[in-house]
């Protein structure tokens, strides 16, 4: 099969490449997730497109962190400690974007300060803040210079929350989009979203032309209000088909992990029987779900699903492997 598949990619036969190789939050396994640098190994790797989650400033900057808080990844609480909100955590929108780029980025902790993931990078490397749009030139220039054309891929972060704080970051998020020339159903870009709500109104309301993505959680992560078993059924689905191009499941719901083996959930059919894309989250070689190896993950994504791209911590072994 992965001979198959890399023949088709050289010889440009319809319907036979490899799968889109999805840099989640750039080169998460080696360098702090979403800086500029990390973005840059993510190119490097090989990556057909690099992800930026997307949360507002202050001064209604988008910037790429992947929460609305600070704590977990940068240093504000020795920075700013006087900062934070009765809730105890530091939020990117109470600072602008001046007073963001003076926090140093670092390899994601727990609420105890305990390293996510101990392997990865444990450095004191001088990391800022990248915004949006530092991304997008640096990723565009990268293509120019070295002759790619790697994609973008930015998520809308918590957009009911912004909008209950008085931001509108999906119209911001637009507007940037506009600006560069990419909202555009033929631009190598997707923009993705958990709240169901949120993307039929970028379709709906705001005439968004970009292709979508309609991530799914469990509903009791909380990400929306959005009802993750009903987008999953063949209704949901069908709804999601009607505004979106894909689905960003998580792994999990596309396979069931047994210490017996591995069982489809049928989610993948049912998502191809309405025509969308499938990107699944996240293929991390040092987190893989149950009992799994990193080559039965690969045959699972690769042949038994054959998923359209996944999203993935390390760009240079999941280009190797598929």
């Amino acid at each position: 099969m992965r001979l198959i598949l890399l023949l088709g990619a050289l010889l440009g036969i319809p319907g036979v490449s490899a799968m889109d190789i999805i840099a989640h939050r750039g080169a998460s396994g080696y360098l702090p997730e979403h800086t500029l640098e990390s973005a840059i190994l993510a190119h490097g790797q090989g990556a057909d497109y690099i992800e930026q989650d997307l949360v507002l400033s202050k001064d209604n900057v988008p910037v790429v962190l992947h929460d609305i808080h600070l704590e977990t990844v940068t240093d504000v609480e020795q920075r700013f400690p006087e900062r934070a909100r009765d809730d105890g955590r530091f939020y990117a929108l109470d600072f602008t974007l001046a007073e963001l780029k003076t926090l140093r980025v670092h390899e994601r902790t727990d609420e105890k300060g305990v390293p996510v993931f101990p392997h990865r990078y444990q450095g004191n490397g001088l990391f800022r803040i990248a915004t949006f749009e530092e991304q997008l030139t640096l990723i565009r220039e990268l293509n120019r210079s070295r002759d790619k054309s790697v994609g973008f891929y930015p998520e809308i972060k918590s957009p009911k929350w912004h909008q209950q704080q008085g931001r509108d970051i999906s119209a911001i998020v637009l507007a940037i989009l506009r600006q560069h020339q990419l909202d555009d159903a033929n631009a190598k870009i997707f923009v993705q979203c958990f709240d169901f709500a949120e993307l039929k109104r970028w379709r709906q309301e705001l005439g968004a032309k970009v292709k979508l993505v309609q991530l799914l959680g469990e509903n009791d992560w909380q990400e929306s209000d959005s009802d993750y078993d009903y987008l999953k059924s063949e209704q949901g689905l069908a709804e999601i088909a009607s505004i979106a191009q894909g689905i960003g499941p998580w792994i999990e719901q596309l396979a069931s992990f047994h210490q017996d083996g591995i069982e489809l959930t049928g989610l993948m059919q049912r998502a191809k029987a309405k025509g969308l894309l499938v990107h699944p989250y996240t293929l991390r070689a040092d987190q893989l779900p149950g009992q799994t190896s990193w080559a039965q993950m690969i045959q699972l994504l690769a042949e038994d699903l054959a998923v359209d791209g996944v999203f993935t911590d390390f760009s240079d072994k999941a280009k190797a492997a598929f």
